[in-house]
């Protein structure tokens, strides 16, 4: 599972403002912190645009 939605609420981010940073759609981004999962090629975009890695995005829990 991702942590997406977590992540970007720590940074103060909205969800338009981060799909602003990552070239995503608004969408797209809502649907993946629906889901907790997303393309590698996603999570890299919005790694960077967090600052953090690909590994802070995941929580192997499945928990938030």
């Amino acid at each position: 599972m991702l942590k997406v939605k977590e992540l970007r609420l720590s940074k103060g981010l909205s969800v338009p403002k981060l799909a602003e940073l990552t070239g995503l759609h608004r969408r797209t981004i809502e649907d993946l912190e629906k889901r907790g999962d997303c393309m590698i090629s996603n999570a890299y975009k919005i790694a960077k645009a967090l600052d953090v890695t690909l590994n802070d995005l995941y929580c192997e829990d499945g928990g938030e």
